[in-house]
């Protein structure tokens, strides 16, 4: 028998739907990344020098680029793909577009990795545009339906690309401290992105979660005036953080601590610690809030240090929140009871583990730095091992019959 040349044209299964390439191809990448940070600080360790990055940018912020630039920006676009049209009662991208954008984003991770090898202008180029390019696809889409809740996301994206930019720019010799005040700006912004959105998941999964168990009172209550607060000072925070004052800097993210906090506790969290698909969530929130009141600190100098804010924001805001919406959105996307395996629940606490020890370790055991980076590296890498050999089987597969 012949074989069908349709068949044989038919791309992956995992490029036929955005959060299937993504959502494998974010978490692979940020154990790469992270392999390779820590390579290069156990190579350090020893008194060699190490040659695993460019001239055109050093060590730290090659880590911190890729890891928000890359790792979190597949996470959002695999988000965004898949949520849009179903916000907006639109077809999803296509299998071409996703191939497109897909290899346009790996185009950017070899760029930045092997950047001696092109000119910086094309390097700056290759990898800013994903993000437009993504920005557009969501543009066309919001347009069918237009509502200001969803088109704010499209500010989202502006900014993430400024930020992007503007470490580039350091990196092609045009702005010194371009790469320090885009990282950041590219992280805070990430953080805003789980202010708004993880603002509206959490309450409406845990309220969704316990209706299922019968729970009929006691529901997780939202509060306008907290809402309001914690979004638009997580909002305005990267767009002010690089360049305004300590005072006026600490007192937006004193204000996005305390009012995410608050929001925090009227979700009911204590109610689904028996269901890790929903407290992962709880979980994320509660480090995004952490993060800031921790900010707030480091600004008005009361003995916290700003790297360990944000890798609280990093690993545990970021990290802990983006794994939870992976492991739901990819149970239901696909047909799947939205129950999580056992070594998922394991995995949202070693990336929490991570956090924690990256914060908080180097203060605790100070002769000892190289040591804690390994650790933390290790459970971030462990726990994204537990998802990938999890979750490959169902993001590169078909639907379950029961979807069918």
């Amino acid at each position: 028998m012949g074989s069908n040349p349709q068949n044989s044209l038919r791309v992956p299964k995992f490029l036929t739907e955005g959060f299937r390439y993504f959502f494998l191809a974010g978490p692979l990448y940020g154990m790469l990344a992270i392999g390779i940070w820590l390579l290069w600080l156990g190579t350090q360790a020893t008194g060699a020098t190490p040659e695993l990055f460019a001239a055109t940018h050093v060590s730290y912020q090659w880590h911190a680029h890729e890891m928000i630039f890359g790792y979190g920006a597949a996470v959002m676009a695999g988000f965004f793909l898949t949520a849009v049209p179903s916000w907006t009662g639109t077809e999803p991208a296509r299998e071409r577009f996703i191939t497109s954008v897909a290899l346009l984003w790996l185009m950017g991770r070899v760029a930045v990795t092997f950047s001696p090898e092109f000119p910086a202008s094309l390097v700056m180029v290759i990898d800013t545009l994903f993000i437009p390019v993504l920005g557009v696809k969501i543009l066309l889409n919001l347009l069918k339906r237009p509502k200001p809740q969803n088109m704010m996301f499209l500010g989202i994206l502006a900014v993430m690309t400024v930020a992007n930019v503007m470490v580039h720019l350091e990196w092609i010799g045009f702005w010194d401290d371009g790469a320090a005040a885009g990282n950041r700006m590219g992280l805070l912004t990430l953080a805003a992105l789980i202010a708004v959105l993880g603002g509206r998941v959490t309450p409406a999964f845990t309220r969704n979660a316990l209706m299922r168990n019968g729970v009929e009172h006691g529901l997780p209550r939202t509060q306008t005036v907290f809402d309001r607060l914690g979004m638009a000072s997580a909002l305005l925070l990267p767009i002010i953080y690089p360049f305004a004052p300590a005072l006026i800097t600490g007192t937006i993210a004193l204000v996005a601590g305390l009012a995410n906090l608050m929001r925090l506790a009227g979700w009911k969290s204590t109610a689904i610690l028996d269901q890790p698909i929903v407290w992962s969530l709880h979980l994320g929130f509660l480090f995004l809030a952490l993060g800031y009141l921790m900010l707030t600190a480091y600004q008005f100098g009361v003995g916290i240090g700003e790297t360990q804010a944000l890798h609280v924001i990093a690993i545990g805001a970021v990290g802990v929140m983006t794994l939870a919406i992976m492991t739901r959105a990819s149970l239901g996307h696909t047909g799947r009871t939205l129950v999580v395996a056992r070594p998922i629940a394991f995995a949202y606490l070693l990336v929490a583990a991570a956090a924690l020890t990256r914060s908080l370790g180097p203060e605790i055991f100070t002769t000892h730095y190289t040591l804690v980076m390994m650790v933390s590296g290790c459970l971030w890498i462990t726990a994204f091992a537990i998802f990938a050999a999890i979750y490959m089987p169902i993001l590169t597969t078909h639907r379950t019959d029961r979807s069918a």
